[in-house]
């Protein structure tokens, strides 16, 4: 049989497929999302693994995410860091100069939490180049003002 999409019976509209596979076998837990777990030993046991894995996440370094501190955005789905509850070392290449840089759990931790960063951003320039394109769009606005103080006179006088 074919699959066939149907919003979840939580009104997420993102697992409408697993969903109706469970119903189509009577697995009623999996309907309510909690099939992969099974009985609640087992949840207990999938919870205390996944405690386990976020505090060795702590202890190598990766900083704890605020997920009440996050902006909103208007999408199903959620971001790796969000998953992991977790920031960690990110390597990136400056796109205006190629060098190679590392975004620090602190620095993501500022950007998503703190100056309210969409969740599925990430860091594309270095500090010195983000600061040159910060100066040089500077100039630009205070070029363009200046033209349109200027029309704006002639026109007026």
């Amino acid at each position: 049989t074919r699959p066939v999409w149907r919003w979840c019976s939580r009104g997420c509209g993102i697992s409408g497929i697993e969903e109706w596979t469970a119903k189509a076998r009577g697995d009623r837990g999996a309907a309510r999302g909690t099939a992969r777990e099974g009985a609640p030993g087992e949840r207990l046991v999938a919870e205390l693994r996944r405690r386990e894995a976020f505090e060795a996440a702590l202890a190598r370094g990766e900083v704890a995410v605020n997920k009440a501190a996050l902006a909103p955005t208007g999408s199903y789905g959620y971001s790796d860091f969000q998953l992991r509850g977790t920031y960690l070392l990110i390597p990136f290449a400056c796109k205006s100069c190629g060098k190679e840089e590392v975004w620090t759990p602190q620095q993501q931790k500022w950007w998503y939490e703190t100056a309210k960063g969409d969740p599925f951003s990430g860091p594309s320039m270095c500090r010195p180049c983000r600061a040159t394109e910060r100066r040089r769009k500077a100039e630009a606005r205070r070029l363009h003002l200046e033209g349109v103080e200027r029309k704006r006179k002639e026109k007026g006088g």
